[in-house]
């Protein structure tokens, strides 16, 4: 059992209440979700914070990436999120090419995950370069997580999923992005798949707190993705997740087993039914002054 309990179960989480987390060394626990029944789920089991994240494509849409992932996407299924957690905090990912052009597309976008989805914050991927998106969307009070390291949404610029900031420059660069990014006002920071150690002196150099994902145990919190924790993305696990439990498995077995019975007409039995008394059921029968014909499996009428 873990020696720090969730935080108070009656009380909202807020983007300051996450900068007090940080300060107290209280690990953050983010978690995907993107629907009503998984968010209800996270939030009973204490998360701190729910991303909708884009890689609802892949997990939920059957992309092969997030980039086809619209605006429109992610405001239904924010909105699904918000209707199932009311304690933790919601993040709503900003998809591919909704903040890139303008920043006017970035806070009309953000507008609507917020006022129409209900998320509580949203999330953008980008270095320096996206800070004075950052700075507007605030100002526009708008909280803003900012995202770092392997940003899945440009992985045909980066060559695939790969580590990235191995290189003493591209590690130097990444600090002066989150330097940019907390200075612009993002409230945390999601560090992906980067080196442990680069990742524990991010977390050390930010006042705002680092969640790590696929970037070691020094970071201020961890997100992980819902569908692979519980087994529901097939054989395939990243290197930086861990199963929890096979749900995938546990799914199958009972979806079989419901089919095995229908098949064997075992289900439904007289239990899952509503009945009609006899002489009710007689006169339907002889309703219009005809009786209805019931025709047995054979095809004769009976």
């Amino acid at each position: 059992m873990s020696a720090m309990v969730p935080m108070d179960p009656a009380r909202a989480v807020t983007t300051t209440a996450l900068r007090a987390m940080k300060s107290a060394q209280r690990p953050i626990v983010m978690i995907t979700a993107y629907d009503t029944p998984s968010a209800r789920l996270v939030e009973d089991a204490g998360v701190d914070v729910i991303l909708v994240g884009d890689s609802l494509g892949m997990t939920v849409l059957g992309y092969d990436s997030t980039l086809p992932v619209t605006v429109d996407d992610m405001v239904r299924h924010t909105a699904a999120v918000t209707r199932g957690a009311k304690r933790a905090l919601v993040v709503a990912d900003m998809p591919f090419m909704s903040f890139q052009v303008s920043v006017e597309d970035a806070l009309r976008a953000a507008g609507r995950l917020v006022a129409e989805g209900g998320a509580a914050a949203v999330k953008l991927e980008g270095g320096a370069h996206v800070a004075p998106t950052v700075r507007r969307l605030v100002q526009a009070g708008i909280p803003v997580m900012a995202h770092v390291g392997l940003t899945p949404q440009s992985v045909h610029q980066l060559g695939g999923y790969k580590v990235q900031a191995k290189e003493a420059d591209a590690a130097a660069t990444l600090i002066d992005d989150c330097l940019a990014l907390e200075e612009a006002g993002a409230f945390a920071v999601v560090l992906e798949c980067i080196p442990g150690e680069l990742a524990r002196l991010v977390s050390d150099r930010l006042v705002i707190p680092t969640i790590g994902i696929g970037a070691g145990e020094g970071c201020d919190g961890q997100v992980q993705v819902f569908h692979d924790l519980l087994g529901l993305g097939g054989d395939f696990l990243p290197r930086h997740a861990k199963r929890y439990a096979d749900v995938g498995a546990l799914i199958r077995e009972a979806v079989t087993a419901y089919a095995d019975e229908v098949r064997d007409r075992a289900f439904p039995t007289g239990a899952h039914s509503t009945h009609m008394d006899a002489a009710t059921l007689e006169n339907v029968r002889s309703s219009r002054g005809r009786r209805l014909r019931r025709v047995d499996g054979t095809g004769t009428e009976a």
